[in-house]
Protein backbone atom coordinates (compact mmCIF):
# COMPACT_ATOMS: atom_id res chain seq x y z
CA UNK A 1 0.00 0.00 0.00
CA UNK A 2 1.48 3.32 -1.05
CA UNK A 3 -1.42 5.72 -0.56
CA UNK A 4 -0.38 9.13 0.70
CA UNK A 5 -3.14 11.29 2.12
CA UNK A 6 -3.42 14.87 3.34
CA UNK A 7 -6.35 15.19 5.73
CA UNK A 8 -8.55 18.24 6.00
CA UNK A 9 -10.43 19.21 9.18
CA UNK A 10 -13.91 17.90 8.35
CA UNK A 11 -12.84 14.34 7.45
CA UNK A 12 -10.48 14.22 10.43
CA UNK A 13 -13.23 15.38 12.80
CA UNK A 14 -15.84 13.04 11.35
CA UNK A 15 -13.57 10.00 11.16
CA UNK A 16 -12.56 10.57 14.79
CA UNK A 17 -16.21 10.92 15.87
CA UNK A 18 -17.12 7.59 14.24
CA UNK A 19 -13.99 5.86 15.58
CA UNK A 20 -12.33 5.25 12.20
CA UNK A 21 -9.41 7.69 12.35
CA UNK A 22 -6.94 5.12 13.69
CA UNK A 23 -7.91 2.68 10.94
CA UNK A 24 -7.27 5.38 8.36
CA UNK A 25 -3.77 6.17 9.57
CA UNK A 26 -2.76 2.57 10.25
CA UNK A 27 -4.44 0.52 7.52
CA UNK A 28 -5.72 2.58 4.60
CA UNK A 29 -2.69 4.67 3.71
CA UNK A 30 1.06 4.54 4.12
CA UNK A 31 1.63 8.24 4.82
CA UNK A 32 -0.58 10.87 6.44
CA UNK A 33 -0.07 14.61 6.53
CA UNK A 34 -2.20 16.90 8.69
CA UNK A 35 -1.23 20.51 7.93
CA UNK A 36 -0.87 22.94 10.83
CA UNK A 37 -3.77 25.05 9.54
CA UNK A 38 -6.06 22.02 9.76
CA UNK A 39 -4.88 21.49 13.33
CA UNK A 40 -5.68 25.14 14.14
CA UNK A 41 -9.22 24.68 12.86
CA UNK A 42 -9.72 21.49 14.88
CA UNK A 43 -8.23 23.01 18.05
CA UNK A 44 -10.78 25.82 17.83
CA UNK A 45 -13.52 23.25 18.45
CA UNK A 46 -14.92 21.99 21.74
CA UNK A 47 -12.55 20.51 24.32
CA UNK A 48 -14.26 17.11 24.16
CA UNK A 49 -14.02 16.80 20.37
CA UNK A 50 -12.58 13.35 19.56
CA UNK A 51 -10.38 14.77 16.76
CA UNK A 52 -8.94 17.40 19.09
CA UNK A 53 -8.15 14.73 21.68
CA UNK A 54 -6.71 12.40 19.03
CA UNK A 55 -4.46 15.15 17.64
CA UNK A 56 -3.11 15.90 21.11
CA UNK A 57 -2.23 12.24 21.56
CA UNK A 58 -1.79 9.72 18.74
CA UNK A 59 -2.37 12.13 15.86
CA UNK A 60 0.37 14.61 16.71
CA UNK A 61 2.98 12.59 14.84
CA UNK A 62 1.24 13.40 11.52
CA UNK A 63 1.10 17.17 12.02
CA UNK A 64 3.19 19.09 9.48
CA UNK A 65 3.97 22.79 9.86
CA UNK A 66 3.05 24.72 6.72
CA UNK A 67 3.44 28.36 5.83
CA UNK A 68 3.43 28.48 2.01
CA UNK A 69 0.14 28.59 0.11
CA UNK A 70 0.31 28.05 -3.64
CA UNK A 71 -1.00 31.17 -5.44
CA UNK A 72 -3.17 29.05 -7.73
CA UNK A 73 -4.83 27.54 -4.66
CA UNK A 74 -5.07 30.87 -2.79
CA UNK A 75 -6.99 32.34 -5.74
CA UNK A 76 -9.93 30.10 -4.81
CA UNK A 77 -10.40 31.95 -1.49
CA UNK A 78 -10.77 28.81 0.62
CA UNK A 79 -10.14 28.40 4.33
CA UNK A 80 -6.66 27.99 5.80
CA UNK A 81 -6.96 24.22 6.19
CA UNK A 82 -8.21 23.67 2.65
CA UNK A 83 -5.50 25.98 1.29
CA UNK A 84 -2.79 24.03 3.07
CA UNK A 85 -4.16 20.60 2.15
CA UNK A 86 -4.42 21.51 -1.53
CA UNK A 87 -1.08 23.37 -1.56
CA UNK A 88 0.66 20.29 -0.15
CA UNK A 89 -0.94 18.06 -2.78
CA UNK A 90 -0.15 20.55 -5.53
CA UNK A 91 3.53 20.53 -4.51
CA UNK A 92 3.66 16.76 -3.89
CA UNK A 93 1.91 15.04 -6.80
CA UNK A 94 1.87 11.62 -5.15
CA UNK A 95 -0.54 12.78 -2.41
CA UNK A 96 -4.32 12.73 -2.41
CA UNK A 97 -6.50 15.31 -0.64
CA UNK A 98 -9.06 13.95 1.80
CA UNK A 99 -11.53 16.78 1.80
CA UNK A 100 -15.33 17.20 1.94
CA UNK A 101 -15.78 20.92 1.19
CA UNK A 102 -17.43 21.38 -2.21
CA UNK A 103 -15.46 24.46 -3.30
CA UNK A 104 -12.18 22.84 -2.24
CA UNK A 105 -13.05 19.69 -4.19
CA UNK A 106 -13.74 21.81 -7.30
CA UNK A 107 -10.40 23.55 -6.82
CA UNK A 108 -8.63 20.19 -6.47
CA UNK A 109 -10.23 18.80 -9.59
CA UNK A 110 -9.38 21.92 -11.59
CA UNK A 111 -5.73 21.59 -10.54
CA UNK A 112 -5.54 17.85 -11.18
CA UNK A 113 -5.24 16.99 -7.49
CA UNK A 114 -6.70 13.59 -6.61
CA UNK A 115 -9.42 13.93 -4.00
CA UNK A 116 -11.82 11.85 -2.00
CA UNK A 117 -14.06 12.58 0.92
CA UNK A 118 -15.09 10.97 4.17
CA UNK A 119 -17.61 8.69 2.49
CA UNK A 120 -14.98 7.55 -0.03
CA UNK A 121 -12.66 6.63 2.83
CA UNK A 122 -15.40 4.55 4.45
CA UNK A 123 -16.16 2.82 1.13
CA UNK A 124 -12.47 2.02 0.72
CA UNK A 125 -12.38 0.53 4.22
CA UNK A 126 -15.27 -1.74 3.24
CA UNK A 127 -13.75 -2.63 -0.14
CA UNK A 128 -10.50 -3.65 1.54
CA UNK A 129 -12.43 -5.58 4.22
CA UNK A 130 -11.32 -3.50 7.18
CA UNK A 131 -14.98 -3.03 8.11
CA UNK A 132 -17.93 -5.35 7.47
CA UNK A 133 -20.58 -2.71 6.84
CA UNK A 134 -20.71 0.97 5.97
CA UNK A 135 -24.27 1.59 7.16
CA UNK A 136 -23.46 1.90 10.90
CA UNK A 137 -20.73 4.44 10.09
CA UNK A 138 -23.01 6.39 7.76
CA UNK A 139 -25.65 6.52 10.50
CA UNK A 140 -23.03 7.89 12.91
CA UNK A 141 -21.97 10.46 10.30
CA UNK A 142 -25.54 11.65 9.87
CA UNK A 143 -25.97 11.99 13.65
CA UNK A 144 -22.83 14.17 13.58
CA UNK A 145 -24.27 16.61 11.01
CA UNK A 146 -22.61 15.11 7.93
CA UNK A 147 -24.27 16.79 4.96
CA UNK A 148 -24.57 14.71 1.83
CA UNK A 149 -27.14 14.28 -0.91
CA UNK A 150 -29.53 11.37 -0.27
CA UNK A 151 -28.80 10.05 -3.79
CA UNK A 152 -25.12 9.70 -2.96
CA UNK A 153 -25.91 7.80 0.24
CA UNK A 154 -28.26 5.51 -1.64
CA UNK A 155 -25.61 4.83 -4.28
CA UNK A 156 -22.99 4.11 -1.60
CA UNK A 157 -25.29 1.68 0.20
CA UNK A 158 -26.14 -0.04 -3.10
CA UNK A 159 -22.42 -0.38 -3.94
CA UNK A 160 -21.84 -1.95 -0.52
CA UNK A 161 -24.87 -4.27 -0.98
CA UNK A 162 -26.47 -2.74 2.11
CA UNK A 163 -29.59 -1.12 0.66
Amino acid sequence: MTRKWVLNASPTILLAKISLIDLVVSELCSTVIIPSGVVQEIKAGPANDPAKIWLAQTGKKWITEMTHIEPTVAAWDLGLGENQVLSWCYQHHDYEAIIDDGAARKCALSLGIPVQGTLGVILLAKKEQHIDQIKPFIEKLLINDFRIAPQILTTALEWANEN
